[in-house]
């Protein structure tokens, strides 16, 4: 009973978004950890991808590598991983304590062998390389859209929120960069706001 109480109490009083009371989310029908290091997962990629990308990509083994920018607790690598098997997926964060979490769900699905997680921006731990494939949901919240965040929202990470008066400004870096990193005939799949 105690348990129970100071987890409603956690989520009625303290507005914290039941997904941090439990520490975990599902998406795709797979468990991910999560907690107040890492956004929430509920990016539509996540649906996309568990169809494959199919009006894009008629054969998933024809994606060697792919990439997930911003990748936060490492859900959309996960979801990547298991929707083309035959690619080596790399994942990448700004932010160190995203990556331990994105690191525990990674180890916790087996998949240390296909996912690779680096620390940086961007695409800057990446270096020169290509891929067939770069996913993101990266943040896309505009300043005011973040003055207004209902408070279930603010126990969120506002660096994985928060890009500028527009929402853009992760985005335009993003763009701007994307070409020099696709392989011919790659795909980039962004998930963005207004």
């Amino acid at each position: 009973r105690k348990h129970i109480f100071n987890a409603l109490r956690k989520r009625v009083v303290d507005r914290t978004p039941t997904a941090y009371v439990l520490g975990f989310v599902e998406q795709m029908g797979l468990r991910f950890a999560v907690d107040e290091r890492v956004l929430i997962p509920r990016s539509f990629i996540g649906e996309l991808l568990d169809e494959g990308f199919s009006d894009w990509i008629p054969d998933p083994d024809a994606i060697n590598s792919a990439l997930d920018l911003c990748t936060g607790s490492g859900c959309l690598a996960i979801l990547a991983a298991h929707a083309f098997p035959s690619a080596q997926i790399t994942a990448t964060d700004i932010s160190p304590d995203a990556l331990a979490v994105a690191r525990a769900n990674v180890e916790r699905h087996g998949m240390t062998q296909d996912i690779s997680l680096l620390q940086g921006d961007l695409f800057t731990p990446v270096a020169q390389q290509r891929f067939d494939l770069i996913l993101s949901n990266p943040p896309y919240v505009t300043a005011e859209s973040m003055a207004a965040l209902p408070e279930e929202f603010r126990h969120e990470p506002t660096l994985a929120l928060a890009a500028g008066d527009d929402g853009n400004d992760v985005l335009r870096r993003m763009l701007k960069e994307a070409k020099s990193h696709l392989n011919p005939g790659g795909l980039l799949v962004v998930d963005m706001g207004h």
